[in-house]
């Protein structure tokens, strides 16, 4: 019973308090049990997106090496510490290089599939990732709808089994853009730290990383305009803090990738045009059809964003990862008119704000959104197989070559495309000599593209070959690697160079009284081209 005094009403600890409803207790249990295991069951959806990723991703995690993953693996055979410095021959920054030596060392070897799992590790990555931002910067929802286009994205399943540092790249833009989203735009300081080290490493991975910086950037500006001006001073502070931070994370590389953009450059690649932009992002999602509809639902879905706090820190979302996208694929187009350096690949670095916006706009929408996300996922689910195969019949080349007993041990090999050395090497093996159309090569694991082009017009195929022909004793071969012309595109100063210089290189042998000619390998007669290379050996007499 109560007692009143002067002060406030007591209750007796005898007192019984009220009884639940009826299945009050019941309800509050089911709860209870949601609440402890939805996280469970949040990991395990996630875990199964993964795992049906992985089973789409490694149909052809055994392809064969083409050119650049020759590269690759050459580059990272060399010495931890000493890629750095390697790389000045390169034109790449060091990140996935040394990355990859590490892995090579971890697992034991440089195979195809051993390597390639690298990148599909990286692949798998962006799944985790893009769940963890698109649930922390938009919902539930388009956490899930994030994940899944990360998990089927043909890009994606095409660079998790080349053994490059596309994957790499994409799930460093994706938790860089995701973190400067956190920090500026949805405004927890704690994630500032976080986005330079993310922004570092992307940039460490790949040049094209500066883009998104400088676009990330500019992204800033804007959310600093749209700041309140009492607040405006605080957050511009912030910025400071977090791209200097990200400024002084690159300061050891800015004199090597000065040094780079001075010597190295991509004689290889071509002036885009509009069209090739608009050709590069439309490749990037499988097709224009899928690029139409992603983009037309995704833009009306997003511009559903707004209204109270959190609609205004999505507005400000889709704003930080808008423009550091668009301002990034601009400036990447136009650097490339003024020194051509443009690629389909290099558009990993823009893959993960592109999917976090795809993901958030898609489940805005509502029905026809859900539906147009339904469409894309069962597009996309293809293994692409056949595509990942075909890139180069390197290893083929060298099989046939070692089988029929077409090289022996000292023999010299001279890659007429010079920066398929590395590749021919893996595939053959060591104990032989190399060469390539500019000359004798000592390291060769790796192409040395400090002013090529200057050197390779001054090194024509006969003055060349006096040089090479007295290392060659009587008896020994001379093989000669030459690309195949029809199988691809040499319009760039580069390779319309090689295209120019390779039947020049024949010929000389050809008509060198001190060589026979014993034939090609292999021989294609009406078989189709592969993509690649093909070997001409000629003996010494």
């Amino acid at each position: 019973m109560s007692v009143v005094e002067d002060g406030p009403t007591t209750v007796p600890d005898t007192a019984v308090a009220p009884s639940p409803a009826p299945g009050a207790s019941g309800a509050a249990s089911r709860s209870s049990w949601w609440q402890d295991t939805r996280w469970a069951w949040r990991v395990l959806g996630v875990l199964a997106i993964m795992g049906l990723s992985v089973w789409l991703r490694s149909h052809a995690i055994t392809a064969k090496f083409w050119i650049d993953e020759g590269l690759s693996v050459g580059i990272a055979h060399h010495d931890f510490w000493s890629i750095p410095g390697v790389l000045k021959k390169d034109g790449s920054p060091p990140l996935y290089y040394m990355l990859l030596h590490s892995w090579m060392g971890v697992i034991g070897g440089d195979g195809e599939s051993r390597t390639h799992a690298l990148s599909l590790l990286c692949a798998t990555l962006t799944i985790p990732s893009g769940w963890w931002f698109g649930r922390r910067l938009f919902g539930e929802k388009s956490a899930w709808a994030t994940a899944a286009l990360c998990a089927t994205l043909p890009f994606l399943t095409y660079y998790a089994q080349e053994t490059r540092m596309y994957a790499l790249v994409a799930v460093l833009g994706l938790c860089a853009s995701g973190s400067f989203a956190m920090a500026y735009a949805v405004g927890d300081r704690r994630w500032i730290p976080v986005f330079s080290v993310f922004m570092a490493l992307t940039v460490y991975a790949h040049n094209w990383g500066l883009f998104l910086a400088l676009g990330s950037g500019a992204a800033f500006l804007v959310l600093w305009r749209q700041t309140d001006r009492e607040q405006r001073r605080a957050f511009f502070r912030d910025g400071v803090l977090g791209f200097g931070l990200l400024v002084l994370l690159y300061l050891p590389w800015i004199p090597t990738v000065l040094f780079q953009a001075k010597h190295t450059g991509a004689p290889w690649a071509e002036a885009p045009d509009f069209n090739g932009l608009l050709n590069g992002l439309q490749n990037l999602v499988g097709g224009l059809t899928t690029a139409l509809m992603l983009l037309i639902v995704g833009i009306a879905g997003l511009a559903t964003l707004s209204g109270g706090r959190e609609g205004r820190e999505r507005s400000r979302t889709v704003v930080a990862l808008g423009v550091s996208v668009g301002v990034a694929v601009a400036l990447a187009w136009l650097a490339s008119q003024a020194s051509p350096a443009w690629a389909t690949r290099y558009f990993s670095v823009f893959i993960g704000p592109a999917l976090l916006m795809a993901g958030a706009g898609l489940v805005r929408f509502g029905k026809p959104g859900l539906i147009a996300l339904g469409i894309t996922l069962v597009l996309w689910f293809n293994p692409h197989e056949r595509q990942i195969r075909g890139k180069s019949d390197a290893y083929r080349v060298a099989g046939t070559l070692k089988s029929q007993g077409l090289i022996q041990k000292g023999d010299l090999v001279v890659a007429v495309h010079p920066e398929y050395g590395p590749a021919m090497r893996y595939y053959l093996g060591g104990g032989y000599r190399w060469a390539d159309a500019l000359g004798p090569v000592t390291d060769n694991r790796v192409f040395d593209w400090r002013d090529a082009l200057d050197r390779f017009k001054a090194a024509g195929p006969k003055r060349t070959l006096a040089k090479l022909e007295p290392s060659v004793r009587s008896g020994q071969h001379l093989i000669l690697i030459m690309p195949i012309i029809r199988t691809a595109s040499w319009g760039a100063p580069w390779t319309s160079e090689i295209r120019h210089r390779a039947p020049q290189w024949e010929r000389a042998l050809n008509t060198d009284k001190n060589f026979i000619r014993i034939g090609p390998v292999p021989s294609f007669r009406r078989r189709a081209l592969p993509r690649g290379v093909r070997a001409i050996v000629y003996l010494k007499k």
